[in-house]
Order: structure tokens, then C-alpha cells, then sequence
């Protein structure tokens, strides 16, 4: 890959090399930053009427039911969410959680002090973790993803409890499509769909794909992957709607809203400055995080960068300045992974080399690698920019523990396990 094949949007600091697919007009600015202004136009009044219209057919007129499905989490924009379905809306949901198994204990607090703190029923669904393990060990090899069972569970599981409790609302955050590179505009008003977990969350493979002659993997297995038939889906009128259609979304501000506001709890991550998103997993912003960088070209760093960018609490140099300092940090806890997944380091090191993407990685040596990802191309840091940096990396983002996530408890926190 040259220079010339990588084309950066002028106000933010993503590139045509986006992997979710990014335009840029005629002025340079990407289709995420040209949605991203909608926030500035629309009438936020309006569309919050328009949304309470839209869920009001869905209350409970008996009150023996609950009003709509909200998937949550021990981090991202789940305390916003259910702040705004219960408080906002004033509707009754019953909560889902899909028990990824990386879990740190940061984020078994946030889950736990978010269903006292709203006192709302929740449903955990833990996989066998056997079946979890051979998924996550066939994902890796075969897809440089780790996160494949997580994603899957995470959007199917609020299905499974949204027939079976005949509730058909489901109500998510924002739409990540839109939000990055502006897939949709909010005036679409568009809502979970099978094709895009399928195209974008799961990589275009389902859970029957997975079932291979060359693996263990079973129907016992995949089955609590599976998405539901679409007839199953309309007879019930199941819909996922998004809030961010319908709400200013800022991430960073809500966060700190829900601190101080309900005790939300907050860390420093290892290669981002952001210290709210994902701070429930382990692997996301290390080992999940540096196999989007071998694959994709860029980190999580980029996004949060961009999202700052495009909020205006940052400048684009000093997003050059946090990308090159963030995105080349080593990644840690590798040990707790291999010993999780029971395989040998030598052999998890062998699968991360062979995930590096050849369009953004040179191999100069046996098993070494210089990287030609977009960031390359960014202008070098000077010795001023360097040190500025750590005013930089300060910012405004609120780190509620005083020890670091990656220096707590070195180990899953495996509530619910089942089967080890």
C-alpha cells in the first residue's frame, strides 16, 4: 500500500480504508462527519415526541408484563440507555445480559450496581463454556476474531427473551454504522436488522457455518447462536429500535452523567484514552483490540479519536498525537487468555502473526513486521508534539478507580460459568 492509496477525511482522521465502508464529498469530509452535523440540525424535541409515540402501543396495559428488552452490559452506553428507557420514556424493561466470560470486576460491579441503582429485573445467559471455548478457538484460527461468540450472543439472546416473554419491543443505543462513517442518516430511522448483524457483527458467518469436518464443533454447540426465523420474528412484531436516532448521542458526556449520577465506575485502559467504553472485558481493548489493528489497519483509539474530533473537544493534531502514542502500546494479559483458551503461547503468538493483514503489515523478518497502516502516513510527532502528549492523553475523562484495570485482579471473573 502507498500514500496514494490512502485518502484520510479532512476534519476527522478516518481513511477509505475503513472496514465498515466510508464516502468523502467533494470537500473531503467523510460520510461519518457529514452525519455527525445532523446532530447540530436536527430538532432533538421533535424526534423525542416522535419516539414516545412510536413506543407508547407498547406499554403493558396490565402492568403484568414488561414494556421492551434492553440488552446491557458493565460498560459502553448501557446505564444511558436504561437512564433514558425508564426515566425518559417511562416504560418497564427487563434487562438481558449475555455473559461474555472475559469479565473483569470492574464490570461485574457496573452490572450489578446498574440493576439496584434502576431496580429492574435482568437475565443472564451463560453458554456452556466448554462450547464457548471451541467457538473462541475456532473464531481465532479460522477468522482472527475472538469476539465472534460474544457478538452473536449479545444479538441474539435479547430475541430468544423477546418471544419467548412475548415482549416485542427491543431497544438499543446507537447505531455503530452511523455513528462512525455514516451509513445511514438519523432521518432513516433505522432499525436492527438481521443483515447487518450478519454482514458486519458476525463477518458475513452465521452459527450453522461454524460446524466444520475439520473441527469438534457440534449442533449442541452453535445452537444459542442461531437467529430466529423471520416468521417466527413477524408473528410476534418484534423490533429493535435504535435511541441514537432519536436522541443527541455523545458517548463521553453521557458517561460522565451516569458517574455522577449512578455511580457508574470508570478505568484506565491500556490503548485508549478513553476510560469508559469496554472496561467490563479483558480482551477488548488488548488482544481483540490488536487483532482489529493486524486485520483492519486501525485501533479503537482511531474511533474514540474521531468521535472527539467530531465533538470538537479536540483538535485533529492532537488526534494524530494520541493515535501514534496508543496504537503501538503493547497488548497485556496474552498469559490469562492462553491459559482461559488452554492453549500453548507459542502457538496463540504463531495464530496473532498469521492474522496481520499483508495491505498493512511488511514482514521484515521471521516474525517481525513493520506497519504500513493508514496512521503511517500521519506526520511524524516532533519533539513538542511528544511532549504534550500527556496533556493530551489527560483530557477530561474520568477515571472513577484508583488502581488500573490493567493492573486489577489478573484473572475472568467467571460468575455463572457453568461447565469449565
Amino acid at each position: 500500500m502507498t500514500n496514494k492509496d490512502v485518502k484520510f477525511c479532512t476534519r476527522c482522521l478516518y481513511s477509505n480504508k475503513h472496514a465498515l465502508g466510508i464516502t468523502f464529498n467533494g470537500e473531503g469530509v467523510c460520510s461519518g462527519c457529514q452525519i455527525h452535523d445532523e446532530k447540530n440540525q436536527l430538532d432533538w424535541k421533535f424526534r423525542l415526541e416522535k419516539l414516545k409515540k412510536i413506543v407508547r402501543p407498547y406499554k403493558s396495559k396490565t402492568r403484568k408484563n414488561y414494556d421492551c428488552i434492553v440488552p446491557v452490559t458493565g460498560a459502553n452506553d448501557s446505564y444511558y440507555i436504561v437512564h433514558l428507557v425508564k426515566n425518559i420514556l417511562g416504560l418497564n424493561p427487563l434487562l438481558v445480559n449475555y455473559n461474555k466470560y472475559f469479565n473483569t470486576p470492574i464490570g461485574i460491579s457496573n452490572l450489578a450496581n446498574l440493576r439496584i441503582k434502576f431496580d429492574l429485573d435482568i437475565i443472564f445467559k451463560n453458554v456452556n463454556m466448554r462450547s464457548v471455548k471451541k467457538i473462541t478457538k475456532y473464531s481465532l484460527l479460522e477468522y482472527q476474531n475472538i469476539y465472534w461468540h460474544i457478538l452473536a450472543g449479545h444479538t441474539v439472546f435479547p430475541l430468544e427473551v423477546s418471544i419467548k416473554h412475548k415482549v416485542p419491543l427491543i431497544i438499543w443505543g446507537a447505531h455503530q454504522g452511523l455513528e462512525q462513517v455514516g451509513m445511514f442518516s438519523h432521518k432513516h430511522e433505522i432499525e436492527m436488522t438481521r443483515r447487518y448483524r450478519h454482514d458486519h457483527d458476525l463477518f458475513g458467518t452465521e452459527a450453522d457455518q461454524l460446524i466444520k469436518l475439520e473441527n469438534e464443533l457440534k449442533e449442541e454447540d452453535i445452537f444459542q447462536y442461531r437467529y430466529p426465523d423471520d416468521s417466527t420474528i413477524n408473528s410476534l412484531g418484534v423490533r429493535g429500535i435504535y435511541l441514537g436516532n432519536y436522541f443527541r448521542w455523545d458517548p463521553t458526556n453521557q458517561h460522565q452523567m451516569m458517574i455522577k449520577k449512578y455511580g457508574y465506575k470508570s478505568a484506565k485502559l491500556p490503548r485508549t484514552f478513553d476510560t469508559y467504553d469496554h472496561i467490563d472485558c479483558f480482551n477488548y481493548m488488548n488482544l481483540h483490540d490488536y487483532l482489529k489493528i493486524s486485520k483492519c489497519g486501525y485501533s479503537k483509539v482511531t474511533d474514540h479519536v474521531c468521535r472527539e474530533i467530531r465533538h470538537k473537544r479536540i483538535t485533529r493534531e492532537q488526534g494524530i498525537n494520541l493515535i501514534k502514542h496508543y496504537e503501538n502500546i503493547k497488548i497485556e494479559n496474552l498469559d490469562i487468555f492462553a491459559k482461559w483458551l488452554d492453549v500453548d503461547s507459542n502457538s496463540l503468538n504463531f495464530v496473532l502473526n498469521r492474522s496481520k493483514n499483508e495491505e498493512f503489515w511488511q514482514e521484515t523478518d521471521i516474525n517481525k513486521f513493520e506497519f504500513k497502516g493508514p496512521s503511517s502516513y500521519f506526520p511524524k510527532l516532533s519533539e513538542v508534539n511528544k511532549n504534550e502528549i500527556n496533556y493530551n492523553l489527560d483530557m477530561d475523562f474520568v477515571s472513577t478507580n484508583k488502581i488500573d484495570l490493567k493492573q486489577s485482579t489478573r484473572k475472568y471473573i467467571l460468575f455463572g460459568k457453568g461447565i469449565e
